[in-house]
């Protein structure tokens, strides 16, 4: 059995388009948002809901006094 799941995660990590892991936040956001609009495209509109709540907990957070502060 560890056989098989040795085989599925190998298969797994070989399908990722991106070559795995996002090195940072602005790389996940932009995954997302490509994703977002290829669903949008195809008409997938509870798939496109999920990734735009993806989205929005992807966005960075600014304190109030960053904000002001620009």
């Amino acid at each position: 059995m560890s056989d098989l799941s040795f085989q599925l995660s190998k298969a797994l990590s070989a399908g990722r388009a991106d070559g795995g892991r996002p090195a940072s936040r602005e790389e996940v956001l932009r995954r997302l948002l490509r994703k977002r609009a290829a669903a949008q495209r195809a008409g997938l509109t509870d798939q496109e809901a999920a990734l735009r709540q993806q989205i929005l907990w992807a966005l960075p957070i600014r304190g109030e006094s960053e904000v002001s502060g620009d």
